[in-house]
């Protein structure tokens, strides 16, 4: 099994870009959306972590930023009604240690922010999750600025472009994710607006 590939990043795609080794030789890597959109220029060097899958009709090698996303995603796949796909959307929503939350949390709802899981499905995955998953969650993470570009980071920018102070807007919207959970940039937007407008009226 393939565990690691670095290259220069060469095409990209909707969910998989080209890794093209030292040696000449190019590999398509399939990559979470979060992932991405942080990959550099074209180009430029990058390292992934990998997971072969060997299927009957196919070979595909998908790249992680860590090891523990790596071994995340060997677990997701590793639960009956979740595929590759499924096991990269999760992680495009969710970082391993923000999985290692819901479980600890015992709140297997958020799992349908993932496209494509219903309440039903996302009871099953969770059920099975809550003994695959390995390590403890990070001391002093939430589970909104566990990875670049979640919520608290996407709804904090979105108000200081809107002129606010970036020491204001953060605690206006940590002061929001804190009441309510599983809200989208959007809501948070709004609701961290009304906290703004009283505290300046």
């Amino acid at each position: 099994m393939i565990a690691s590939i670095e290259g220069q990043l060469g095409e990209i795609t909707e969910n998989s870009c080209l890794v093209i080794t030292s040696g000449g030789a190019g590999y398509e890597v399939g990559i979470s959306s979060s992932l991405l959109a942080r990959l550099p220029e074209k180009g430029e060097n990058v390292h992934f972590f990998t997971v072969t899958v060997v299927r009957e009709d196919a070979l595909e090698l998908f790249g992680f930023e860590t090891w523990d996303e790596r071994e995340t995603f060997l677990a997701l796949i590793s639960i009956s009604r979740v595929g590759p796909r499924t096991a990269l959307s999760i992680l495009s929503t969710f970082s391993p240690d923000d999985l290692r939350r819901l479980v600890a949390e015992d709140d297997p709802i958020s799992l349908t922010r993932v496209s494509g899981i219903g309440k039903k499905t996302g009871q099953q995955i969770f059920l099975e999750l809550k003994y695959k998953l390995k390590g403890e969650v990070t001391p002093g993470l939430t589970r909104y600025a566990s990875r670049p570009g979640g919520v608290l980071q996407d709804a904090t920018a979105g108000l200081v472009n809107l002129g606010y102070a970036e020491n204001e807007a953060l605690a206006a919207v940590k002061t929001v994710l804190e009441k309510e959970k599983g809200l989208d940039v959007g809501e948070v937007l709004k609701a961290a607006l009304k906290i703004l407008a009283r505290s300046r009226a």
